[in-house]
């Protein structure tokens, strides 16, 4: 389904929702200047759209116990189908990765990857290297989390 067009009142209500998905519709209605059914009418459009994919709590790692976060730099010599759907395959079958990404340039992919601690990181490791062969493995291990944004930048340039 192609997207719908964003317009800046659009942009506005998708601001609101990303800071607090919980706010009355009444109260985002008021912030972005418009009124109750227009706002949820473009919501509900833009759901339906699959712009708003989806509405979700953000749990602070800590408090569940995940301590450590690792990211692995993965770079492979097999570039074919096969490999990387048993690839794919890997890193959606280990509920610890929580992004991955395929780059451009000398790292073929990037893992994010929240456990406990570097012993449950280690288990980690060799299980995803029984599931699927990797030329060479580099984990960096984040010492502080200085910025992690869920929010994308909606909000309408000043000309909108």
């Amino acid at each position: 389904m192609p997207k719908p067009d964003i317009d800046a009142l659009d942009r506005r209500i998708l601001h609101e929702l990303q800071i607090d998905a919980t706010t009355p519709l009444e109260e985002i209605a008021r912030r972005v200047g418009s009124s109750k059914t227009p706002v949820w009418n473009r919501i509900r459009r833009m759901r339906d759209a699959g712009v708003i994919e989806r509405q979700v709590a953000i749990v602070s790692p800590e408090a569940v116990g995940l301590h450590a976060c690792f990211f692995v730099l993965v770079r492979t010599s097999l570039h074919s189908a096969d490999w990387l759907e048993r690839f794919v395959t890997a890193v959606n079958r280990h509920p610890e990765i929580q992004a991955a990404h395929r780059l451009a340039g000398d790292i073929d992919y990037i893992l994010q990857v929240r456990v406990p601690d570097a012993r449950a990181f280690d288990a980690f490791y060799r299980r995803l290297i029984e599931d699927v062969e990797i030329f060479n493995v580099t984990s960096l291990m984040s010492m502080e989390e200085i910025r992690n944004e869920t929010a994308l930048t909606v909000l309408p340039s000043p000309s909108e």
